[in-house]
C-alpha cells in the first residue's frame, strides 16, 4: 500500500547509509499522486451515484435503495479519509524531498 511506503521512506533516516534516494523518494511521491487521483475519482463516482440514488428515492423506497444509500455514504466517507491522510503523507514527504534536493 502506498501509504505504507511514504511512511517507510518517512521514517529512515534522512542522511547516511540507510537513507532513501531522491529518485526512491520522486518514485513513491509519483505513485502516491496516482494514488491520490485515483480516489479523487472515486469519490466523485460517488457521489454521482448517491446523487442518482437519492433522486431515485421516493415515498416508496424500499429498505434495500435504503442500505444502497447508507453502503455509498460509508464508502464516500472511507474514500474522503484515505484521501485526506493519503495527502497529508504526500505532504511530508514532499518536504523531504525538498529537504534532500537542497542538501545534495
Amino acid at each position: 500500500m502506498i501509504q505504507d511506503q511514504i511512511r517507510t521512506l518517512l521514517d529512515a533516516p534522512p542522511t547516511g547509509d540507510q537513507a532513501p534516494s531522491l529518485g526512491d523518494i520522486e518514485h513513491t511521491l509519483t505513485a502516491g499522486y496516482a494514488r491520490a487521483l485515483e480516489l479523487e475519482a472515486e469519490r466523485w463516482r460517488l457521489e454521482r451515484k448517491i446523487a442518482e440514488a437519492a433522486a431515485a428515492l421516493g415515498a416508496k423506497a424500499t429498505d434495500g435503495q435504503h442500505s444502497e444509500l447508507a453502503t455509498l455514504g460509508q464508502r464516500l466517507s472511507a474514500a474522503a479519509g484515505d484521501l485526506t491522510r493519503l495527502r497529508a503523507l504526500l505532504l511530508s514527504l514532499r518536504t523531504r524531498a525538498d529537504r534532500v534536493r537542497t542538501s545534495v
